[in-house]
């Protein structure tokens, strides 16, 4: 007869839990992730930048891919047409940036005896604070000495070329992202073992591929028409054209970088508005003008053209621009979003990991 199963015996049938890494493997493999996400930045960087260009052009490909023009064709005519419009926008601001990168200095120091009126009280409290340091220390009042250090023409001569470079780089690989990525998607998923797997796999990727592309393209004509908006009204203070859409240009990337991005902008929009007037009214509409323009983008268009599907929790997103701002700086904070974005839609289309994409809402 055969012997009956005991109660105590293991289940071979049930599936055995994974081992858990120890907490202390996990932690040092997060930060040799972060390490390497650091120290490989002149290689990651043009990649993600060129692959963030492909999504957004990747809406334009499809449309273009309808009326039955090439893919190889169509992918030369979306890059040479940012390309053309960048260089014209960079034509026209390019006077205005060096005017501004001439005279700013002088108008700041026009501006100091104004505002050292201001800040008296906190430089008289400061040199009281350092004369109780000396006394408590007992040091003499001699100040140490300044060590001046001449600029370094050798490291222009290897900057420079360096980061035209990045440029070639980053423009030829979003072209072969934006010709061979689906060739390229297909041939990866084909390397999978079960059929099943590559039809879950190829579903997961042309969703997340179609949402993100949406989701980066909206948001660069959000972003572009808050710009205009804002140059155009700096155009009706009487502001030169080329001016106004250097800071509208600044004002769409910053846009870029939520909390963060608005932020900065209404500080810098209050420090032109300062330099560039005279009356204190006008010294403060541009600020006020770029405030409403982001809230109105902010909490009325955004949310009715994307809805709350791509909403995100705000401490997440201040995380991660100062996360990947501390990473890779301005680039970082470009990338940010989109790369929240993605994960999130990872998340929510892997099995078991909807509670982590609840998470990050």
């Amino acid at each position: 007869m055969p012997q009956s199963a005991t109660p105590d015996a293991p289940d071979a049938n049930l599936p055995q839990p994974r081992p858990r890494a120890p907490a202390a493997v996990v932690v040092l493999a997060t930060l040799a992730v972060g390490y390497t996400l650091w120290a490989a930045q002149a290689v990651l960087l043009p990649v993600l930048l060129a692959m963030f260009f492909a999504l957004v052009s990747s809406p334009l490909l499809r449309v273009l891919r309808r009326m039955w023009v090439p893919r190889f064709l169509a992918a030369l005519l979306v890059l040479c047409g940012g390309l053309a419009a960048t260089g014209a926008l960079g034509y026209l601001m390019a006077p205005s940036a060096v005017a501004w990168a001439r005279e700013a200095p002088r108008e700041l120091s026009q501006l100091a005896p104004k505002l050292r009126e201001l800040v008296k009280p906190m430089h008289e409290a400061n040199k009281a604070a350092e004369s109780l340091a000396r006394a408590a220390g007992g040091q003499t009042g001699r100040q140490p000495q300044l060590v001046r250090t001449e600029a370094d023409p050798w490291r222009h001569l290897v900057t420079t070329p360096r980061l035209l470079a990045s440029l070639l780089a980053v423009v030829l690989l979003a072209f072969f992202f934006m010709v061979y990525g689906e060739k390229l998607q297909r041939s990866a998923i084909a390397l999978l073992p079960g059929r099943q797997q590559q039809k879950f796999t190829v579903d997961i990727l042309q969703s997340i591929e179609r949402e993100v592309s949406r989701y980066v393209l909206t948001i660069t004509v959000i972003n572009t028409v808050v710009g205009l908006s804002f140059a155009f009204a700096l155009y009706l203070m009487q502001v030169p054209l080329p001016e106004a859409l250097m800071w509208g240009t600044l004002v769409a990337l910053l846009n870029f970088a939520p909390y963060v991005g608005p932020l900065i902008g209404v500080l810098a929009m209050l420090l032109v508005g300062v330099i560039t007037f005279d009356t204190l009214w006008m010294q403060l509409l541009p600020a006020a003008v770029y405030l409403a323009l982001h809230t109105i983008e902010g909490q009325l268009v955004t949310p009715i053209i994307l809805g709350h599907r791509m909403a995100l929790s705000p401490l997440v997103l201040i995380l991660a621009l100062m996360l990947f701002g501390w990473l890779w700086g301005l680039v970082g904070l470009l990338l940010a979003v989109p790369l929240l974005v993605c994960v999130k839609l990872v998340l929510e289309r892997v099995e078991g990991m909807e509670g982590w994409a609840k998470l990050l809402e």
